[in-house]
């Protein structure tokens, strides 16, 4: 079953009043940095009060994005759920160099099928995710994600808003102490 509200459809980590949501793309090298600091960011700031909602921002540059983003998103409707979906961005992150092509356009991966793209991801995560994959209903959940970052103006990974609002000048190379005290004073 594809999730239905707005937090049911995002990655989430936290359940506190404050909102970040950031958009990222699975192997955009700053998307990865920006991701790996999360659960920092949310430790420092406590569960209780801060909520981070994870959007992909499927990017065509980086050739395997879609069907990388399908499989965390199938990882979503898994019974693991969330908890899935984090292990496979993480995963992907950890070896972003091997579902990526030098320049945007040769190398290793020109010979890669989406179903090696797929059996990667399956062997470092250790999540199944080819079932849920080929799920119909899951197109929905994609295209929820593309239309909410469209609707927010987003257009380069990864992108931050807190409260709603973008923040057009924060960066993953930022300290998750800059984070934090940006949600503090927002």
């Amino acid at each position: 079953m594809v999730a239905s509200s707005v937090s049911d459809k995002a990655l989430t980590l936290g359940h506190g009043p404050a909102l970040l949501e950031v958009f990222l793309e699975p192997t955009c090298p700053f998307s990865v940095r920006a991701f790996n600091k999360l659960s920092g960011l949310v430790s420092l700031a406590g569960e209780d009060q801060l909520s981070v909602r994870i959007y992909l921002q499927s990017q065509p540059w980086h050739m395997f994005s879609g069907v990388i983003v399908r499989c965390i998103l199938a990882a979503k409707t898994l019974p693991e759920g969330n908890a899935a979906a984090l292990k496979i961005m993480q995963a992907v992150g950890e070896h972003r160099e091997e579902f990526e092509f030098e320049d945007h356009c040769r190398g290793p991966n020109m010979t890669t099928t989406p179903q090696q793209i797929i059996e990667r991801i399956e062997k470092y995560s250790g999540i199944r995710v080819s079932e849920a994959f080929d799920k119909p209903e899951l197109q929905q959940l994609i295209k929820w994600h593309c239309k909410y970052s469209r609707q927010n103006g987003i257009h380069v990974s990864p992108t931050f808003m807190i409260n709603g609002l973008i923040q057009a000048d924060m960066g993953s190379g930022e300290e998750i102490s800059q984070w934090a005290e940006r949600i503090r004073n927002a």
